[in-house]
């Protein structure tokens, strides 16, 4: 089964990385009493890989909502499967020209191989914009017609975005940028796939310092239809760092929230009890996820890099009834 990871909903002329600010994280540890509300699906030895999977690409896809991924679009992973946070953070020379065009309105740019974006831009202070800042209220409406950018993939449909906080400089890179997002008729069609995403989500970036990138997302509903599957995420956040200016380019994540899916017989709440951490392009090293269904759940354990395993509580008395030892490489290509 292919699963599709979502590389940024943020158009290519604005930004490659954002977030929402006002997510929570609740960190829990093995013997904490507060852990996701069971629901829906029964877990159990024969379904485990399965739902850890199915849950783990789609708290990436929450996550990388944010950009982190630094491309444009909806694409599949050339590996066939969601696998880890990505590192790369980058910003695009497009918004540089869009600051310099006052009076703003609607602008249409062409794609470089096919299609074209119209961009309708609602700011409230010129001044403010052509001094390098945001304020409350711009609002930036991205409409892509059929636009094909020499990525192998060819977009359409509407991405409204309205700035909800701001800090910093645009054109030294350096700033806060909090917005909110509505997501409508999204579709992109690559070689093997077609994505189509619906919903509202609220983002934040925190590009402040320089070479480090920290972002988060939370929305109530995204829908991800892709193929023959969908998934519904709710109430979902996320939050992801990385430092690019380090070697060795460390990266964190957590995220939680409700996933429906039609790749499970029922609804699951996952959460990271244990913040995921990574290197790089590798999986995490470190880290947990727990997943809750109905009077069931698992907790995916990161040993290393390559290996994880996956503790399965059958019955929800918070007992191990068993435990599946598998690798990051073989959950993630499910």
């Amino acid at each position: 089964m292919k699963c599709v990871a979502i590389s940024t909903l943020i158009p290519l002329f604005f930004l490659a990385a954002c977030g929402s600010g006002d997510s929570t994280f609740n960190g829990r540890d093995n013997n904490d009493q507060n852990d996701p509300p069971l629901t829906g699906l029964a877990i159990d030895a024969n379904n485990a890989m399965a739902v850890a999977s199915a849950a783990y690409a789609a708290a990436l896809d929450s996550g990388e909502l944010a950009g982190l991924a630094g491309t444009t679009g909806l694409t599949s992973t050339k590996t066939g499967g969601s696998s880890k946070p990505l590192p790369q953070v980058r910003t695009n020379g497009l918004l540089g020209q869009i600051v310099q065009k006052i009076p703003l309105g609607t602008e249409v740019y062409e794609c470089l191989m096919t299609g074209m974006v119209s961009v309708t831009i609602d700011i409230v202070d010129p001044l403010v914009l052509a001094a390098g800042a945001f304020s409350v209220g711009d609002n930036f409406l991205v409409d892509y017609d059929n636009c094909n950018d020499g990525a192998d993939e060819t977009i359409d449909g509407i991405i409204d975005l309205t700035v909800s906080a701001f800090e910093g400089d645009i054109f030294s890179g350096l700033y806060d940028l909090s917005m909110t997002m509505i997501i409508t008729a999204l579709q992109v069609t690559t070689p093997t796939d077609v994505i189509s995403t619906n919903g509202n989500a609220t983002a934040r970036l925190n590009l402040l310092e320089l070479l480090y990138a920290e972002a988060t997302v939370s929305g109530s509903s995204v829908t991800l239809d892709y193929n023959n599957m969908s998934d519904t995420l709710i109430d979902f956040s996320s939050m992801q760092t990385v430092d690019v200016g380090a070697l060795d380019q460390p990266y964190t994540m957590v995220t939680q929230g409700t996933l429906t899916t039609t790749r499970l017989a029922g609804s699951v709440v996952y959460s990271t009890p244990v913040m995921f951490a990574g290197l790089g392009s590798s999986y995490p090293y470190t880290g947990e996820f727990f997943v809750a269904g109905e009077n069931s759940s698992i907790r995916l354990v990161a040993d290393n890099d390559v290996d994880v395993h996956i503790d399965i509580d059958s019955n929800g008395d918070t007992v191990v009834d068993e435990t599946i030892v598998t690798t990051w490489a073989e959950l993630t290509s499910m």
